[in-house]
Parts: structure tokens; sequence; C-alpha cells
């Protein structure tokens, strides 16, 4: 755990020593990525994040989504720990949950449950190649998408992380609760990851 906490100590302060031209400039790459990505082709419903802490901002990508006729949508934290997943448009109110994280304003039923996405874009601290992520600890998104862990050959919605291309580590230590990313979109192209590979277009 402890390694852990230092490794994700030392990949946010690199976050955060990015000026906001090379935040800007990394987003815009990897929304064209990943438009071009099999995943994105496939997806109907794409949730994204509102991006905090120096985390890649998912932004452009979800305009892209939009601009090619895709529903969006944005997580919001629920009573247990886990993510429901709320229909977004640009100009929708927002409000912040516990943790300050902007979340979409809007009526419940308009709400979706991990299973009825197509595809989820996820922040992240580190990944490897195995899949592995290192998250900000809390636990959200693995709680989330724990039923993938019972289906290996079925893992819908796929999960790819976007990410800086420093992010990527040789070797993250996995726990028996972690659900691995199916493909990661970096500013130097988007790829499968290997623990994540089955089922996905």
């Amino acid at each position: 755990m402890i390694a852990r906490d230092r490794l994700r100590s030392t990949l946010r302060r690199r976050r955060a020593a990015l000026s906001a031209a090379e935040r800007q400039l990394a987003a815009q790459r990897v929304a064209r990525h990943l438009v071009k990505t099999p995943w994105f082709r496939a997806a109907q419903r794409i949730a994204g994040y509102h991006a905090v802490g120096g985390e890649l901002d998912a932004g452009p990508a979800l305009l892209a989504a939009l601009a090619a006729g895709k529903q969006v949508y944005l997580p919001v934290l629920a009573p247990d720990g886990r993510l429901w997943f709320q229909r977004w448009h640009p100009r929708m109110p927002m409000r912040r949950n516990r943790f300050g994280i902007p979340e979409p304003a809007a009526h419940p039923r308009h709400r979706l449950e991990a299973r009825a996405l197509d595809l989820v874009l996820t922040p992240l601290v580190g990944f490897d190649r195995a899949g592995n992520r290192l998250g900000m600890g809390g636990g959200f998104y693995d709680r989330t998408f724990a039923y993938q862990r019972l289906h290996r050959r079925w893992r819908r919605p796929p999960l790819i992380g976007l990410a800086y291309d420093f992010q990527e580590v040789n070797i993250l230590a996995s726990e028996p609760w972690d659900v691995p990313l199916a493909g990661i979109v970096l500013p130097a192209g988007a790829r499968r990851l290997e623990t994540g590979a089955a089922g996905l277009p």
C-alpha cells in the first residue's frame, strides 16, 4: 500500500506540473485518437468524467461524442459508494457532490446503471500494460464495475483509461477487487491492454 501511495503522489505531482497549454494539447490529441477506435465507433452511450486534480481532460472527447450523435453521461456518486451515470450536455446545470466534484443536476430518470453503457472513459493516476489501474484511492469505479470480475469474457462496457503518456508504469501491483482497463488512450495513441482485451470489438 505504501508503494501505491508513493507512486500516486509522484504521478500526481507530475500531472500538476503541466501547463494549461500542455493539458489542452494532450486532451485534444486523446480525443482525436479515441474517435478512430472501434470502442468509440461501436458505442452509442458513452460515459466520461469531469476532470479534477490534474486528470486528463475528457471534455474534447465528450464533445466529439456529442458531435457524432452519441449520448454522453457523467458519473453521479450514489449513497452506497457506487456510481450512477447521468445524461449530460454542455448547457446542463451542474452541482457539486460531497467531494466537490461537479455532477449533472438533472432528473434521476435520465440516469443509467453501469451495465447499460456501451463505453466508459475513466480517469486514472497510473496504469500498466496488463490493464491495472491506479486511481485516487476511493474505489468508486472498482465497486461500480465489480460484476466484471465475475465475467472474464464479457467485460461490458469496456473501461478505457484516458491519461498522459508518463502515467504508464512498468508493473502495478493489483488487488483482488481491482477491475482492469480494457484499453488506454494517450496523446501518443490508443491501444488495447493485455488483461482487458477479451470481448472487445
